[in-house]
Protein backbone atom coordinates (compact mmCIF):
# COMPACT_ATOMS: atom_id res chain seq x y z
CA UNK A 1 0.00 0.00 0.00
CA UNK A 2 1.28 3.43 -0.94
CA UNK A 3 1.46 5.70 2.14
CA UNK A 4 -1.13 8.49 2.17
CA UNK A 5 1.46 11.27 2.22
CA UNK A 6 2.72 10.22 -1.23
CA UNK A 7 1.26 10.88 -4.64
CA UNK A 8 0.69 7.98 -7.01
CA UNK A 9 1.82 7.40 -10.57
CA UNK A 10 0.17 4.30 -12.05
CA UNK A 11 1.13 2.31 -15.11
CA UNK A 12 -1.36 -0.45 -15.87
CA UNK A 13 -1.44 -3.35 -18.28
CA UNK A 14 2.20 -3.52 -19.33
CA UNK A 15 2.54 -6.83 -21.13
CA UNK A 16 5.35 -8.92 -22.53
CA UNK A 17 6.23 -12.55 -23.18
CA UNK A 18 8.16 -14.31 -20.46
CA UNK A 19 9.25 -17.83 -19.63
CA UNK A 20 8.45 -17.94 -15.92
CA UNK A 21 6.86 -20.92 -14.22
CA UNK A 22 7.54 -24.15 -12.42
CA UNK A 23 6.63 -26.41 -15.34
CA UNK A 24 9.02 -27.27 -18.14
CA UNK A 25 6.49 -26.37 -20.84
CA UNK A 26 6.12 -22.86 -19.35
CA UNK A 27 9.87 -22.39 -19.59
CA UNK A 28 9.92 -23.75 -23.13
CA UNK A 29 6.82 -22.12 -24.67
CA UNK A 30 6.50 -18.94 -22.60
CA UNK A 31 3.35 -16.91 -22.10
CA UNK A 32 2.13 -13.36 -21.72
CA UNK A 33 2.50 -11.66 -18.35
CA UNK A 34 0.69 -8.42 -17.54
CA UNK A 35 1.97 -6.00 -14.90
CA UNK A 36 0.44 -3.04 -13.06
CA UNK A 37 2.75 -0.69 -11.17
CA UNK A 38 1.83 2.08 -8.76
CA UNK A 39 4.69 4.35 -7.72
CA UNK A 40 4.60 6.36 -4.52
CA UNK A 41 6.27 9.70 -5.27
CA UNK A 42 6.15 13.35 -4.30
CA UNK A 43 5.01 15.16 -7.45
CA UNK A 44 4.89 18.70 -6.03
CA UNK A 45 8.16 19.86 -7.59
CA UNK A 46 7.22 18.46 -11.00
CA UNK A 47 3.84 20.16 -10.75
CA UNK A 48 5.58 23.49 -10.12
CA UNK A 49 8.31 23.19 -12.75
CA UNK A 50 6.42 21.18 -15.39
CA UNK A 51 9.75 19.43 -16.04
CA UNK A 52 10.09 15.70 -16.66
CA UNK A 53 13.42 15.74 -14.83
CA UNK A 54 11.50 16.48 -11.60
CA UNK A 55 9.34 13.37 -11.70
CA UNK A 56 9.50 9.70 -12.62
CA UNK A 57 9.47 8.95 -16.33
CA UNK A 58 6.77 6.30 -16.61
CA UNK A 59 7.91 5.40 -20.12
CA UNK A 60 11.24 4.31 -18.68
CA UNK A 61 9.45 2.43 -15.90
CA UNK A 62 7.47 0.59 -18.57
CA UNK A 63 10.70 -0.38 -20.31
CA UNK A 64 12.07 -1.69 -17.01
CA UNK A 65 8.93 -3.79 -16.51
CA UNK A 66 9.20 -5.31 -19.98
CA UNK A 67 12.90 -6.05 -19.41
CA UNK A 68 12.06 -7.82 -16.15
CA UNK A 69 9.33 -9.91 -17.77
CA UNK A 70 11.58 -10.85 -20.68
CA UNK A 71 14.58 -11.44 -18.41
CA UNK A 72 15.96 -14.49 -16.66
CA UNK A 73 13.16 -16.99 -16.00
CA UNK A 74 11.88 -17.46 -12.47
CA UNK A 75 9.71 -20.21 -11.04
CA UNK A 76 7.26 -17.90 -9.27
CA UNK A 77 5.52 -14.66 -10.17
CA UNK A 78 6.28 -13.54 -6.62
CA UNK A 79 9.93 -13.38 -7.66
CA UNK A 80 9.04 -11.48 -10.82
CA UNK A 81 7.05 -8.96 -8.78
CA UNK A 82 10.04 -8.50 -6.45
CA UNK A 83 12.39 -8.00 -9.41
CA UNK A 84 10.11 -5.28 -10.78
CA UNK A 85 9.71 -3.62 -7.37
CA UNK A 86 13.49 -3.44 -6.94
CA UNK A 87 13.90 -1.83 -10.37
CA UNK A 88 11.26 0.77 -9.51
CA UNK A 89 12.74 1.57 -6.10
CA UNK A 90 16.15 2.06 -7.72
CA UNK A 91 14.74 5.12 -9.51
CA UNK A 92 15.24 8.55 -7.95
CA UNK A 93 12.07 9.87 -6.37
CA UNK A 94 10.31 6.54 -5.93
CA UNK A 95 9.68 6.02 -2.22
CA UNK A 96 7.21 3.14 -2.45
CA UNK A 97 5.84 0.78 -5.06
CA UNK A 98 2.97 -1.62 -5.49
CA UNK A 99 3.41 -4.26 -8.20
CA UNK A 100 0.78 -6.66 -9.48
CA UNK A 101 1.88 -9.45 -11.81
CA UNK A 102 -0.95 -11.14 -13.71
CA UNK A 103 -0.47 -14.59 -15.24
CA UNK A 104 -3.67 -14.98 -17.29
CA UNK A 105 -2.56 -18.23 -18.93
CA UNK A 106 -1.43 -19.94 -15.73
CA UNK A 107 -1.83 -23.73 -15.77
CA UNK A 108 -4.45 -23.81 -13.00
CA UNK A 109 -6.46 -26.81 -14.17
CA UNK A 110 -9.86 -25.16 -13.73
CA UNK A 111 -11.60 -22.29 -15.56
CA UNK A 112 -10.48 -18.91 -14.17
CA UNK A 113 -10.28 -15.26 -15.13
CA UNK A 114 -6.88 -14.30 -13.77
CA UNK A 115 -4.10 -15.26 -11.39
CA UNK A 116 -2.21 -12.36 -9.86
CA UNK A 117 0.26 -11.57 -7.10
CA UNK A 118 0.45 -8.08 -5.61
CA UNK A 119 3.35 -6.88 -3.45
CA UNK A 120 4.08 -3.56 -1.77
CA UNK A 121 7.61 -2.39 -1.02
CA UNK A 122 9.16 0.79 0.38
CA UNK A 123 12.66 2.19 0.60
Amino acid sequence: MIPEHLDRIALSGVSARGFHGVFEFERREGQTFVVDVVLGVDTRRAAQTDDLADTVDYGSVGSDVVAAIEGEPLDLIEGLAQRIAEACLARDGVEAVEVTVHKPQAPVGVPFGDVAVTISRRR
